[in-house]
């Protein structure tokens, strides 16, 4: 199916949209990865599709995805576009028998996530979703915290996540984040999603969500303000909330335990503090340069069997569910 199962050592991957996210988050970190090599892009704009690849020494370039999809010199398939065409993109993605990662979140609704999930899963081919936090050492440096008890039994957790009106939204321009046809909790759906699946990393799948979700502010389809609870599997509860129109930026989660707690920020470049019985400790692990570095060295230790990958179609296809228990 795939180099990776015929034992060759370089996996060829081809990008399916090239914007912004692709530029330094994600693109590089895949060039950069071992045994990893970009061979071709796609964008409906020739020109800019000719330029990214000019920029990133990518030696060819497509204005139609089938064409990237279908190539026989191409093993995998980044898919980097906007959530609204992951499920058409992933089907034939799946349909052509290839390794695939699918950026987030992995579909709007959790009926597309599960489609596009059961159609790699039933042929066995690998599906990997870029909820990049898990593989990031800032956050597996809270994961080790928990599990040894460093702020003893787990008991709850909470985050609180605010932004100033930006000026794109004030002037009426328009976002395909705040497009209720793509996403219907406009900010939450992009943002919110990073977090609920961190949290499922680090403390245990979600058992059950609710919320309410509505449109403050009315300048855009989609809704600006959402707010939550959850419990996990463990029993360890949860809240949060989530405001796209306040006066400061904020973005604070705590998890509390019967001795002690854990502060951090999902998106800032803050330390991690951990306060216990002995004190605070306070540590800052930044992050690489490109940010998806850690998330593509774990799709190749994953493909050579080395270890399993901590976000993939079926974390994915969970995560989705939690934010539709939260917004529907």
């Amino acid at each position: 199916m795939s180099n990776v199962n015929k034992g060759i050592a370089t996996v060829r991957w081809g990008i399916l949209g090239c914007g912004a996210v692709t530029e330094k988050k994600s693109g590089p970190a895949y060039q950069k990865t071992d045994g990893f090599e970009v061979v071709a892009v796609m964008r409906r704009d020739g020109d800019k599709a000719a330029d990214y690849a000019q920029r990133h020494g990518i030696k060819k370039y497509y204005t139609d995805a089938d064409e990237l999809i279908n190539d026989p010199e191409i093993d995998a398939i980044y898919i980097a576009t906007p959530p609204d065409t992951h499920k058409l993109y992933g089907l034939k993605v799946a349909e052509a028998g290839k390794i695939c990662c699918i950026e987030k979140p992995l579909a709007p609704s959790h009926e597309e996530c599960l489609a596009i999930y059961e159609a790699f899963n039933k042929k066995s081919i690998p599906l990997f979703v870029a909820y990049y936090r898990r593989s990031l050492p800032r956050f597996n440096q809270i994961k080790t915290w928990l599990e040894t008890a460093s702020i003893g039994e787990l008991r709850h957790i909470n985050w609180h996540l605010s932004k100033p009106t930006s000026e794109q939204d004030l002037l009426g321009e328009y976002n395909w984040r705040t497009d209720t046809k793509i996403a219907a909790a406009g900010y939450f759906d992009d943002l919110a999603s990073h977090g609920l699946d961190l949290f499922s990393h680090l403390l245990g799948d979600i058992k059950d969500a609710t919320g309410i979700s509505l449109n403050q502010q009315g300048l855009y389809t989609s809704n600006d303000a959402t707010a939550a609870s959850w419990f996990h599997e463990s029993g360890v509860t949860g809240t949060g909330t989530w405001n796209f129109g306040c006066q400061a930026r904020e973005d604070k989660v705590t998890i509390y335990g019967s001795k002690g707690k854990i502060e951090f920020s999902v998106f800032g470049e803050e330390p991690i503090i951990l306060s216990n019985e002995e004190g605070d400790t306070q540590l800052f692990i930044e992050h690489p340069e490109n940010i998806q570095y850690y998330h593509a060295q774990a799709i190749r230790e994953h493909l050579l069997g080395n270890s399993t990958h901590p976000s993939t179609g079926k974390s994915a296809t969970h995560t989705s569910w939690i934010m539709d228990r939260i917004t529907k």
